[in-house]
């Protein structure tokens, strides 16, 4: 892909220009995200100088006050809060049943606020401004014209579905609309595991803050609880992603470290956890063919551990991994071909044995898609591995994947409920 002969141009240029700052200046100059991706991952094999030591703290220098971006930036983000929590309090103020409106809804309180932030700080075209404005509010007025049937399963998965639909119409807009830009791509997933954790952080910060002023208050006397939930919580609630998104672009610094721990952490983890629970399950006498609770579990194992190593190789791709985290992340991949192939056959027996339903065909068409992503990033690793590719190309094999899952989405959410019947 472009990108990959981008990034392995870079790096051979680097090399051979190491001695030469002018020449380094330039290749900076042309490409200066591509140069510091290469720079970082060809860092710990070069040799200690003046100019290594020069060039890493220029690309990796962070600021150690917080950053609170321009005024215009500021406006934005504090009218979207104020537009959030006003929309995740409508059934409050028009008297709306919270169970209707919540789950169809849920999604429209922050996505198009986060949607229109990267629209307007990446400065989209008119022509892409409208496509996610009219994107956005076909999946309000479809989800909203579906039946108020809270036991049909299509209702459901669409309701579920269009969260992602909406996660990515963020990622068209996180991006700029550009399709073939692997790095863009990539750095989408990598705000999403740096928003968890800045959105983390805020909500215990939130959550400390209220037992503590509700505790203030009942020391006197006066019980507000069920107000403050109500009326401050339901409309603060919101404000988490939003500013927390605004934090993680404006202070990469506040996360850009943690992040990579955090990924450098877990993997390990996680493979060992999953390597003993796939063994567990042998002598537990759960069978994922015959308990579909078990099975529904099963799949959300799957989906975290599927976004662990995605969030992994986003990382990798940006900051470069040493040949134990590699083998870490393909033995992960490799384990995790193994659930999704248990999954995968498990559901397969279900509908073989039980016929087809929504349910089980949004499932199916889920584990199916993974298990070709997941084969595809796990035979890249190898070759990575094998010192016949570079880093940068599991990370096309992650990035050129993603329409295709906002393609099943789509499918999911406005085609089941015809296709099934509303059933």
């Amino acid at each position: 892909m472009p990108n990959q002969k981008t990034t392995l141009y870079m790096k051979d240029e680097i090399l051979s220009n190491m001695g030469n700052p002018i020449q380094l200046e330039k290749l900076y100059r042309s490409d200066k995200t591509a140069f510091k991706n290469a720079f970082n991952v060809l860092y710990p094999e070069l040799v200690n100088s003046s100019a290594t030591t020069f060039w890493h703290a220029r690309l990796n220098f962070s600021r150690e006050e917080i950053s609170w971006g321009n005024r215009k930036e500021l406006i934005f983000i504090i009218l979207g809060c104020i537009l959030a929590g006003v929309i995740a309090r409508i059934p409050d103020i028009f008297q709306i049943d919270k169970d209707y409106f919540y789950p169809r809804n849920v999604g429209f309180i922050v996505f198009p606020v986060l949607s229109a932030f990267f629209a307007w700080r990446n400065k989209l075209s008119a022509g892409k401004c409208a496509f996610i404005g009219a994107a956005t509010l076909a999946g309000l007025i479809f989800i909203n014209l579906l039946p108020n049937n809270g036991h049909s399963d299509t209702v459901i998965l669409s309701c579920v579905h269009l969260l992602l639909f909406l996660w990515s119409i963020l990622g068209f807009s996180f991006v700029g609309g550009k399709h073939n830009d692997v790095e863009k791509r990539l750095g989408f997933l990598s705000y999403n595991g740096d928003l968890i954790v800045m959105t983390t952080l805020i909500v215990i910060a939130g959550a400390i803050m209220t037992g503590v002023t509700i505790g203030l208050f009942s020391l006197i006397g006066f019980q507000i609880e069920e107000f403050y939930f109500e009326n401050i919580v339901v409309f603060l609630l919101p404000s988490a992603p939003i500013l927390g998104t605004f934090l993680t672009q404006t202070n990469p610094q506040l996360v850009g470290k943690v992040s990579p721990v955090i990924a450098k952490i877990f993997s390990p983890l996680v493979l060992i956890m999953l390597v003993i629970y796939l063994v567990a399950i042998l002598y537990s006498g759960k069978d994922p063919y015959n308990d579909r609770e078990f099975l529904f579990l099963f799949n959300a194992l799957l989906i975290g551990v599927m976004a662990i190593i995605f969030f992994s190789v986003a990382e990798a791709s940006r900051s470069g991994k040493s040949q134990m985290e590699l083998w870490v992340l393909f033995l992960l991949s490799a384990v995790t071909i193994i659930v999704n192939g248990i999954a995968l056959s498990a559901i397969i027996y279900r509908i073989s044995t039980l016929g087809i339903t929504p349910n089980r065909a949004a499932v199916f068409g889920g584990n199916v898609l993974i298990m070709i992503n997941l084969l595809l990033v796990t035979f890249q690793l190898l070759r990575v591995l094998r010192r016949k590719t570079e880093i940068p190309t599991v990370g096309s094999a992650i990035s050129a994947y993603l329409p295709v899952y906002a393609a099943w989405t789509v499918v999911v959410t406005f085609i089941f409920p015809f296709l099934f019947g509303m059933k």
